[in-house]
């Protein structure tokens, strides 16, 4: 396996792997979270490959590892390799395949350390360019820093290109200037991250859901190394470029009027209404002046759309308003994971030997 995974390490000096502790960061807890579907094959190869590039990471680490419902014996493979590596490997099973933004928010919520890095479980994601990147948040007091996947090792219809026309039109729709928002390696730190809540497809999102609650200028991009799949087969197709669209539409709409979408459901509405108001005005003008016109279309379309545009005021506004509630609420998580002892406070880290 070490020899298969190595593939693709001419890329390191491209991407800049510089080792652990190549600059001394700030003391800190680091918690990597990596969501898992059916992934059998990659489960203990996924856990090796952490261990193997944070073994001499100078602060306290842990992994933890989400099996969103996995139905191929992954979330037992990975329960029974943890189990012989350390208590700082810790597996969360959810009771049912909640999709990835889900198994990912049940990672971050479970993760203890001041600084979270999120990356997939396919192998693909390199995490020797976790050190690197968690380096660099701290020391550039940055929020965020996102891997970008500059020679990325996949297909180029179904993978490569559906994906550049989504960042193109997430840079366009967001301003924010990120090559590869894709890319699932990310450290973030905690205390902002938690600021966000994610839920449906949001994980695509997550640095234009950060721009709402800390500056862009806080944010990064740096190249990662990325290698091509070996294990087990890929979730994406074609079908993820319509949830992408249907996800923006979204992100736009809470970006530019979460905190005020009564001017974007009242523009409209006033819009609709004011057409049906000028409709009915116009009809009444007219039956003043001895025209019939309760047979004519234009008195129902006038009617419909002065109703339609008051109900497309309030019952949009609080429809938004309600779901912006249920997920942002503590109480409404969009998952369900088993019960499973938590470790105390000083438990369960892996720490460097002095």
């Amino acid at each position: 396996m070490t020899t298969q995974l190595n593939q693709s390490d001419s890329a390191q000096t491209a991407t800049g792997h510089a080792g652990v502790g190549r600059t001394q960061a700030p003391p800190h807890r680091l918690s990597v979270v990596v969501p898992m579907y059916n992934e059998v094959e990659n489960a203990g190869p996924m856990i090796d490959d952490v261990q193997a590039a944070l073994a001499d990471y100078p602060f306290a680490w842990e992994l933890i590892v989400v099996d969103d419902g996995s139905t191929d014996g992954t979330g037992p493979a990975l329960e029974r390799h943890a189990a012989g590596v350390g208590q700082h490997v810790r597996v969360l099973r959810l009771m049912r395949n909640f999709r990835q933004t889900a198994a990912m928010q049940a990672g971050i919520d479970a993760a203890r350390g001041d600084v979270i890095v999120t990356m997939d479980g396919d192998l693909q994601n390199d995490p020797r360019d976790i050190a690197r990147m968690v380096e660099r948040l701290l020391h550039e007091d940055l929020d965020l820093v996102a891997g970008w996947r500059r020679d990325r090792q996949d297909g180029m219809w179904l993978r490569k290109l559906p994906s550049a026309l989504a960042n193109r039109l997430i840079r366009r729709s967001t301003g924010l200037a990120f090559q590869d928002l894709g890319c699932s390696l990310k450290a973030f730190r905690a205390d902002v991250l938690r600021q966000i809540r994610l839920y449906g497809e949001m994980h695509r999102f997550i640095p234009a859901w950060l721009a709402t609650v800390t500056s862009p200028a806080r944010m990064a991009e740096e190249p990662v190394n990325h290698r091509a799949r070996l294990l087990g087969q890929s979730k994406y197709g074609l079908s993820r470029t319509l949830r992408v669209l249907t996800d923006l539409l979204a992100m736009h709409f809470f970006l530019n009027f979460g905190s005020r979408p009564g001017h974007f459901f009242g523009g409209v509405g006033l819009v609709v209404s004011l057409g049906g108001s000028l409709i009915l005005a116009w009809l009444a003008i007219e039956k003043a002046m001895g025209e019939s016109v309760g047979t004519r279309p234009l008195l129902a379309l006038g009617f419909f759309m002065l109703i339609g545009g008051l109900q497309f005021l309030t019952t949009g506004v609080l429809a938004e308003l309600l779901i912006r509630v249920y997920y942002d609420g503590r109480h409404a998580l969009p998952y369900h994971r088993r019960a499973t002892r938590e470790p105390l406070a000083d438990e369960a880290w892996h720490a460097k030997a002095p």
